[in-house]
C-alpha cells in the first residue's frame, strides 16, 4: 500500500480540481485522481490543470495519478467528484479498495438517466453494504472557480451518520470554507440535482430579454418544484430552505460562472442544443438531469411544469417562447399547495 494521504480526489473536472486545492492549502496531504494522462502531467509538472480548469496555480503539494488505487487505497477521506452517468462504473471499481476506515464524500449532483438514482442511490447499490455509514454527500452554492481563488464559500455535508457528518465538517472546514451538518441525505441530493435544470430555464428566460421579474418567479416555483419531488422522495422541506436548496438554485440561477446558466442563455438568444454542446469541453449536468427528472416526476406522480418544459425544450426542440406561453397559461393555482 502506498503512503498514508489525507484526502484523495476522485475526478479532476474544474470542481475536482478546485477541491483539491482547498484541501492541499488546508495543509492535507491531497491526491487527485485523473483519467487523462496530459492533465496529471500538466498537475504534477505545470501546477496547473490546463484541459478543464485553466489559469488556475495549483498548490506544489498537491499530487495527481492516473492510479485509482494509488490514489484511494491510502486516503482517510475520498471526494469523488464525477459526472453522474461515470459513477456507478467507478464506484464499481472502487469497492474492492475501499476500508470501513474511510470517509467516503459524494460531491456530485445529478439524477441517473437510466436508473433514475441519486448518487446516494447509486452508492448505495453498488457500494458494499458495510460502507454505509461511511457515506456523505457535499452539496451547496459553490462555483469552482471561486473556492480554487479562496471566496468565501458556504456548503452542507450530508450523513446519515451524525457523526461522520460532524467529522467531515472539521476536517474540510477553514475559514474561507464553511460546512454544516445534516441527515438529511435526499433533501441535500435532490436539491443539489434538480437546481441545474431550473438555472437552463432561468438562463433560457434572460436569453429571451426578459428582465428580473421573470427570473424571480421562476427560481421560486422552480424552489416548489425541487420541493415537492425532494418531499416526495422522503426529504425534509426544511432543507430546501437551506444552503443545498434556495443557496444553491440562486447561485446557479443568476451566477455568470453557471455552466447550466450558459446554456439556458444561449438557447433563449436561438442556438440550438447540437451548436452549444458542440462547443463546450465541461458537463452541464443539468442537460441530462432535465430528462432524468421529467421522467422521475412522472414516476412519482409529481407536478412539475418548469422541469417538464425545460426537458422539452433541451430534448425535444421546444422554442423557449412556447415553454414560457405553456408556464404562464397553465390554470390558475393557489401558492402554497405542495
Amino acid at each position: 500500500m502506498s503512503e498514508q494521504i489525507d484526502v484523495a480526489v476522485v475526478g479532476a473536472g474544474a470542481w475536482g480540481t478546485a477541491l483539491a486545492m482547498h484541501a492541499a492549502r488546508k495543509g492535507l496531504r491531497t491526491r487527485l485522481w485523473a483519467y487523462e494522462p496530459d492533465v496529471v502531467h500538466d498537475v504534477n509538472e505545470h501546477f496547473e490543470n490546463k484541459r478543464f480548469f485553466p489559469g488556475h496555480v495549483l498548490p506544489k503539494g498537491l499530487e495527481a495519478s492516473g492510479d485509482l488505487a494509488y490514489c484511494v487505497k491510502s486516503a482517510r477521506i475520498i471526494l469523488t467528484v464525477m459526472p453522474t452517468p461515470h459513477v456507478a462504473r467507478l464506484a464499481q471499481q472502487m469497492a474492492p479498495m475501499l476500508s470501513d476506515e474511510q470517509a467516503i464524500v459524494s460531491c456530485s449532483k445529478g439524477i441517473d438517466n437510466e436508473s433514475l438514482e441519486t448518487v446516494n442511490e447509486i452508492f448505495e447499490r453498488v457500494l458494499p453494504r458495510r460502507l454505509k455509514s461511511s457515506l456523505a454527500y457535499l452539496s451547496g452554492p459553490s462555483f469552482a472557480a471561486e473556492v480554487a481563488i479562496g471566496s468565501p464559500t458556504a456548503v452542507t455535508i450530508a450523513s446519515v451518520d451524525r457523526n461522520l457528518a460532524r467529522f467531515l465538517q472539521q476536517e474540510l472546514s477553514t475559514d474561507r470554507f464553511r460546512c454544516y451538518a445534516t441527515n438529511d441525505v435526499i433533501g441535500v441530493e435532490m436539491g443539489g440535482a434538480l437546481k441545474n435544470v431550473m438555472a437552463i430555464a432561468t438562463g433560457a428566460s434572460d436569453g429571451l430579454g426578459f428582465g428580473h421579474n421573470a427570473r424571480a418567479g421562476l427560481i421560486t416555483r422552480g424552489l416548489a418544484e425541487i420541493t415537492r419531488l425532494a418531499v416526495k422522495k422522503g426529504g425534509n422541506p426544511l432543507t430546501m430552505q437551506g444552503l443545498a436548496g434556495i443557496g444553491d438554485l440562486v447561485l446557479t440561477c443568476t451566477g455568470d460562472l453557471s455552466r447550466n446558466r450558459t446554456v439556458g442563455l444561449r438557447l433563449g438568444r436561438g442556438e440550438s442544443m447540437t451548436e452549444i454542446l458542440n462547443s463546450m469541453t465541461a458537463v452541464a449536468e443539468g442537460v441530462l438531469t432535465s430528462r432524468s427528472a421529467f421522467r422521475l416526476a412522472q414516476q412519482l406522480g409529481v407536478d412539475v411544469p418548469i422541469i417538464e418544459n425545460t426537458y422539452r425544450v433541451v430534448h425535444e426542440g421546444l422554442a423557449p417562447m412556447d415553454a414560457l406561453n405553456a408556464l404562464m397559461t397553465r390554470s390558475l393555482k393557489d401558492e402554497l399547495v405542495l
